[in-house]
């Protein structure tokens, strides 16, 4: 047995993958605890799982490619026992969408260990199943207001599949991810890959934000060319988006926040709609450690009262914490060891 089958289990039968046009099947990954800013990435998944008909594909072995000690597993304690304990998985499922096309979906805790023995093994799952496309989820935290369309930075291996997405400017250089490895070996053996990093308001990057998952899925039901069920997210995402906008209509130092966020975001839409440079505005914008740190203040203020701005912030299914430790419900920045990186994918 090779290294790479070592690594999961295949479930048997297999199933049948084929559209009726006999086409092979896209494969989407959505992998938590790096690049899950909001816990985009996670409500996607859970919500395509939850509310498409889903099959058990593969299952990894998650002792061969998590660290427990760096992001340790939930266990519940009642009364004088433990009563339950939160497994990482990492699993392959076969999905039908609402038109009754399948399609795989790769999702559960992004590995710690043992990058290229699993990118390798799923790369031979994909040959293994006629996958014709890949499409990666990623969520980024970023200096926008939540009271503005979101947007999503776009790369792939053809350049005609992102067509209609702005491209970034520039070069830099990234923390990598295992979701932005698999795109990149993907291509180099050949085959299509796309990903999409939804740009999340930075100050909700602790909070579940569905509105962020609506996106990433209005993007691969285009460029994956299926039928997805968003309605539930997107009322999610207006329920949400209520709670935040009461809890902060009350404080001025944190609207001051967002109204600067908002100017800072409209300079910059008119400047690229005119193909130049932001120009100076007559105020001055705050810098990212000043929005931080009013935001800072906001949360002690409501600790005093002892109350939580995110408490009542609930995603699709009322989803608790994620990978990674962003599970606290509030609206703090990402600290260092919190794994989402700012810059896009």
């Amino acid at each position: 047995m090779d290294e790479q089958s070592r690594m999961y289990e295949l479930e048997f039968p297999a199933p049948q993958l084929t559209s009726p046009d006999g086409e092979g099947p896209v494969l989407v990954h959505g992998l938590e605890g790096f690049a899950d800013a909001g816990h985009a990435v996670r409500l996607a998944t859970t919500h395509l799982r939850e509310n498409l008909e889903t099959e058990l594909v593969a299952s990894f072995a998650v002792d061969e490619l998590i660290d427990y000690r760096s992001r340790r597993p939930l266990m519940t304690f009642k009364a004088d026992h433990f009563s339950d304990y939160a497994e990482p998985e990492l699993n392959l499922y076969a999905l039908i969408d609402e038109a009754g096309t399948p399609f795989l979906l790769l999702a559960g805790a992004e590995p710690d260990l043992k990058w290229e023995r699993f990118i390798t093994a799923v790369r031979l799952l994909a040959e293994q199943f006629g996958v014709r496309r890949t499409i990666g989820l990623n969520a980024i935290p970023m200096a926008i207001p939540h009271t503005r369309p979101l947007a999503v930075t776009a790369h792939s291996t053809n350049k005609d599949l992102i067509a209609g997405h702005h491209r970034w400017s520039g070069e830099l250089q990234v923390p990598a991810g295992v979701s932005s490895l698999l795109e990149y070996r993907m291509g180099q053996h050949g085959h299509e890959s796309v990903g999409f990093s939804v740009h999340v308001p930075h100050y909700l990057a602790q909070t579940d934000y569905p509105a962020a998952a609506e996106t990433l899925l209005t993007n691969v039901a285009e460029v994956g060319g299926l039928e997805l069920p968003l309605q539930a997210l997107g009322e999610a995402a207006a329920r949400v988006r209520e709670q935040i906008d009461e809890h902060i209509e009350d404080n001025a130092e944190v609207l001051g926040v967002v109204h600067a966020l908002e100017r800072q975001y409209d300079s910059y839409v008119a400047a690229q709609e005119q193909q130049t440079s932001p120009l100076p505005t007559d105020e001055s914008l705050p810098t990212g450690e000043e929005i931080g740190a009013e935001f800072e203040r906001f949360l002690a203020e409501h600790d005093r009262r002892g109350t939580d701005p995110g408490d009542d912030l609930p995603g699709p299914g009322d989803g608790g914490a994620g990978d990674g430790g962003a599970g606290d419900g509030g609206f703090g920045e990402l600290g260092p060891d919190d794994g989402d990186d700012s810059a896009p994918r």
